[in-house]
């Protein structure tokens, strides 16, 4: 029972949605009423600029750092506790108890986390997404291929099997979350990095 307290510790802090809370400090509004609706970096890019987006992206990156960090704390030689407070925060982020259940797609969040458990790993999937965003300008197809890498490069490098498990699972929630975008990137109709969306 006492590895739970992690992992709720993580999910509580993935709870806390930064962009909601910037979006009402700086212009008083609801990040989610506004752009893509969606509370996270990318759509406070679009929302409130590169300031508040530069912010948001920072602090949901640490809070997953943090969230990893606590497992490790609470049990420093079970690696399946680290996984699980990745996972928790990445939930928290999504479906936050905070904020209605209504959170951002834990793109952020995740590459904390990863990059906590496996930073090599991390960084070459990072590469192949950074480019992709260069040259496309898509975010989302970014994200989406920097989770769906990332288990290649786990295996690849022998990562123990429980990070394994954990980027697959990761890879599910990133999917699911953008299951709008896959349809619009179909359909060319998806949102690029720096385009305006009322």
């Amino acid at each position: 029972m006492i590895y739970i307290i992690p992992a709720v510790a993580a999910y509580l802090l993935g709870s806390l949605s930064f962009s909601f809370i910037i979006g009402k400090l700086v212009k008083g509004i609801d990040i989610r009423s506004h752009g893509s609706g969606n509370a996270g970096a990318t759509n406070t890019l679009r929302v409130l600029g590169k300031g508040p987006a530069v912010l948001v992206l920072v602090l949901d990156v640490v809070k997953a750092i943090l969230a990893v960090w606590i497992g490790k704390w609470m049990a420093p030689d079970l690696i399946w506790v680290h996984v699980a407070c990745g996972l928790a925060v990445i939930i928290g982020h999504n479906w936050p108890v905070f904020f209605g259940f209504r959170g951002g797609k834990g793109v952020a969040t995740a590459i904390g986390v990863t990059a906590t458990l496996c930073f090599l790993p991390a960084i070459f999937a990072g590469i192949i997404a950074i480019a992709s965003i260069f040259l496309t300008r898509y975010v989302s197809l970014g994200s989406l291929l920097f989770t769906a890498f990332l288990p290649f490069f786990v295996w690849g490098m022998g990562r123990p099997v429980e990070i394994l498990w954990g980027v697959i699972v990761i890879g599910v929630f990133t999917f699911w979350r953008h299951r709008t975008n896959i349809s619009k990137l179909v359909q060319g109709r998806e949102n690029k990095i720096g385009s305006k969306k009322a």
